[in-house]
C-alpha cells in the first residue's frame, strides 16, 4: 500500500486545510490511506463535513474526533491500516474507521474493540451519521459555507478526479469488486462540471482516476446526456478541452484504447498511459483470470507509438505470483525488454483474505519472489535510466509542484506526482512558484530523475 506523503497528510501536516477554529466549532482529524481514488473519498467527506460547520484539524490533538481511511488490498496494507487505526485511538481516542478495510468490521473490531463506528467504502451518509452520533455538528449559518471548491488534500495545482467505481473484472488476486462493487460510472456531465469548477479554482493538472478507466461508460451503455457522453474517448476529449493537462490513469488495453492516442498525439490530453499488465506470460495471466493477449499488447504498444511516437507507458506488474516457474518470469523479463515501458512499479505476491489466488497450487517461496522482484526491478531501472539519458538537451514543458531554499521541484508530463520521477531546478528558481508551466532544458539524468535549466 502507498501511504499518502506527509506532506499531503491532513493528520500530519496543514496540506490545504485551513485550521482557523472559531469558539465552539466542532472539529475532526482525518488520516487518509491507500490509493489516489481513497484520497477522493476523503476530500469528499471533509468537504461534506464543512459544508456542515465542521473545522478541519490538521493534528490529533486539535480533533474532537478522528476518521481513519483505510486501506484493504494486500495484507500488508491492511496491517498498516490497523497501526495507523491504533495510532489515532492512542493520539486521540475517538475513532471513525472507514474505507475499504472498513468492508470488514469484525477484523478491524477484533484488534481495535475501542473505535466508534465502521463504514465501508464509498459509504459518505454512514461515516457523516457516525460522525454526528460522535461529534454533533454545530453549524453558524453566518459564517459556515460549503467551500467552493471544496476540501482538497493535494497541492492546489493538481487533483484527481474519480470517474467511477467498482470493477467488472474477477482477477483471482484482486478482492476489489468484493469491497466496492461492480462498475459505476457518474454521468459525463457530471464528470465535466465538476472537473471545470477545480479548472476555474486554479487547478493546473486533472488525474483520472478509477479502477478500471477504460470501462468507463460500460455501464450506463454509454448514454449522452446533457451534451456529453458517458464514454472513455468522448470524456478525454471533453476534458483535454479545459485547458488543464489530463493524465489518465488505471486503463485496461481494450481495444478501443487506440482511440486516445490521437487526442494523445494533437495534444488535447497528456501523451500517458496507465496501464496495469500485471504480467506477461500466457499461462500466469491464465491463473491470474486476466486477457492472455501479451504478444498482441506489444504489437498495440507498438501501434501507438506510431501515432505517438512520445507516449510514456507506465505499468505495474507481480512476480511469484502462484505457479510462476522461473521460465514464465523469464517470459515476463523478456517481455520487458521488448516494450521498453517507461515507467513500471513491481509487487511480490501476497495473499488476500478471500482472494481466489489462495487457494491456488505452487505458491512460490519468499526467497524466490525476492530475488525476481529484485531482477525485474534492476532490468526496469536500466530501461528507465537509458530513456532518460536520452532527454539530456531536450527542451520539456514541466509543471512546478514544489519550490524551496534549494531549488523547484517539477514533473514533466511524463510524470505522475508521487508515483513516477520528477525534474529538479537548482538554479534561477527563485520566479518559480507552485502550479506554474514552464519550459527546461534538461542538463542531467538519473535513473529516475531528471535535472533541467529555465
Amino acid at each position: 500500500m502507498q501511504q499518502n506523503p506527509p506532506d499531503l497528510r491532513p493528520d500530519l501536516a496543514r496540506a490545504t486545510i485551513p485550521d482557523e477554529r472559531r469558539a465552539g466549532q466542532p472539529t475532526i482529524g482525518m488520516v487518509s490511506l491507500g490509493c489516489p481514488k481513497a484520497l477522493v473519498d476523503s476530500e469528499r467527506i471533509l468537504t461534506r463535513l464543512r459544508a456542515e460547520g465542521y473545522a478541519i484539524s490538521p493534528d490529533y490533538g486539535g480533533a474532537d474526533a478522528v476518521i481513519v481511511n483505510t486501506c484493504g488490498f494486500l495484507d500488508s496494507a491492511k496491517a498498516e491500516s490497523l497501526e495507523a487505526i491504533g495510532e489515532a485511538l492512542q493520539e486521540n481516542g475517538r475513532v471513525i474507521v472507514t474505507g475499504c478495510l472498513g468492508a470488514e468490521p469484525e477484523y478491524i473490531t477484533g484488534a481495535h474493540p475501542k473505535v466508534l463506528a465502521v463504514t465501508g467504502p464509498h459509504q459518505y451518509e454512514s461515516v457523516l451519521d457516525a460522525v454526528h452520533g460522535v461529534v454533533p455538528p454545530s453549524p453558524d449559518p453566518f459564517i459556515d459555507l460549503l467551500p467552493v471548491s471544496g476540501v482538497s488534500l493535494t497541492p492546489r495545482h493538481y487533483s484527481y478526479l474519480k470517474i467511477s467505481e467498482g470493477c467488472n473484472h474477477k482477477c483471482k488476486f484482486c478482492i476489489i469488486p468484493d469491497m466496492r462493487g461492480k462498475l459505476v460510472s457518474r454521468p459525463a456531465h457530471a464528470v465535466i462540471r465538476e472537473a471545470e469548477k477545480l479548472v476555474e479554482a486554479g487547478v493546473k493538472e486533472l488525474l483520472v482516476i478509477s479502477q478500471d478507466t477504460s470501462a468507463y461508460g460500460v455501464d450506463r451503455k454509454f448514454a449522452e446526456e446533457r451534451g456529453h457522453r458517458a464514454h472513455i474517448t468522448d470524456l478525454a476529449r471533453d476534458l483535454g478541452g479545459l485547458g488543464a493537462w489530463v493524465r489518465l490513469h488505471y486503463v485496461y488495453p481494450y481495444p478501443h484504447v487506440r482511440e486516445l492516442i490521437p487526442l494523445m498525439a494533437e495534444g488535447l490530453v497528456l501523451p500517458y498511459l496507465d496501464i496495469p499488465f500485471q504480467h506477461a506470460h500466457p499461462d500466469t495471466l491464465k491463473r491470474m483470470a486476466r486477457p492472455a493477449a501479451a504478444a498482441k499488447t506489444l504489437d498495440e504498444i507498438a501501434a501507438w507509438r506510431s501515432v505517438c511516437p512520445d507516449i510514456t507507458l507506465r505499468s505495474t506488474f507481480i512476480v511469484g505470483y502462484p505457479g510462476e516457474t522461473e521460465a514464465e518470469f523469464q517470459t515476463l523479463l523478456d517481455w520487458l525488454g521488448e516494450a521498453q515501458l517507461d515507467r513500471v512499479g513491481c509487487f511480490q505476491y501476497e495473499n488476500v483474505k478471500g482472494a481466489r489466488a489462495n487457494d491456488l497450487p505452487d505458491h512460490v517461496v519468499d526467497e524466490v519472489k525476492q530475488d525476481r522482484f529484485d531482477r525485474f526491478m534492476q532490468k526496469a531501472q536500466a530501461i528507465s535510466e537509458a530513456k532518460l539519458a536520452a532527454k539530456v538537451g531536450c527542451k520539456l514543458e514541466v509543471i512546478v509542484d514544489a519550490v524551496d531554499e534549494d531549488g523547484a521541484t517539477c514533473r514533466t508530463k511524463a510524470d505522475a506526482p508521487e508515483i513516477d520521477g520528477n525534474l529538479f531546478i537548482d538554479e534561477g528558481f527563485e520566479v518559480l512558484k507552485p502550479g506554474d508551466i514552464v519550459t527546461v532544458t534538461v542538463d542531467e539524468a538519473g535513473e529516475y530523475d531528471l535535472w533541467g535549466r529555465l
